[in-house]
């Protein structure tokens, strides 16, 4: 009997544990946009938001189409993982929906572990759920900050200004 009681607690410390981690982490928020009563992301999200229905569309077609420039990144591929990257978006944004999916491509092509990314969606007026970003200063989105021992040494800002491996190889190399 003593064990059967103590199997059980176990067992409940268990059950408990994970429903709390479901429900604390789970942050893919949606809202409706006020422009075209689509659902939106909002505040600070996670990869798995864009496997959403919603979302998955323009994420995974972009993603699926997109060949990473492996010639520009090839040679910084370890460089990349001295920084940590925050990564602004809208889901209602068309550049949002252009740029992340590729973004995302090569992070991946460069094994950038993917607890080093922070990804915060806002609404139309670049503002997250709950005063999170407004520090960064965003005015357009997507924007895609990298910071290097707490401090900022970069962004690209709605798009690229060459190719987003290019513009990522100019910030870490400091070209």
């Amino acid at each position: 009997m003593e064990i059967m009681v103590s199997n059980m607690k176990s067992e409940f410390v268990v059950i408990f544990i994970v429903l709390f981690s479901v429900i604390t982490f789970s942050q893919n928020k949606k809202i409706k946009d006020p422009k075209t009563k689509a659902p939106m992301l909002i505040g600070e999200i996670d990869r798995t938001a864009f496997q959403d229905s919603v979302f998955s569309w323009w994420f995974n077609s972009e993603y699926n189409m997109y060949e990473v420039d492996t010639s520009s990144v090839q040679v910084e591929k370890d460089k990349i993982n001295n920084y940590d990257l925050t990564l602004v978006m809208g889901t209602w944004c068309s550049d949002t929906r252009r740029e992340v999916p590729r973004l995302f491509k090569i992070l991946d092509y460069l094994n950038y572990p993917i607890d080093k990314l922070k990804i915060y969606a806002v609404d139309r007026s670049k503002k997250g759920l709950s005063g999170e970003i407004d520090s960064l200063k965003i005015q357009r989105v997507p924007t895609i900050i990298f910071n290097k021992n707490n401090k900022e040494t970069g962004r690209i800002i709605e798009g690229p200004t060459e190719t987003i491996e290019k513009d990522i190889v100019k910030i870490i190399t400091k070209k």
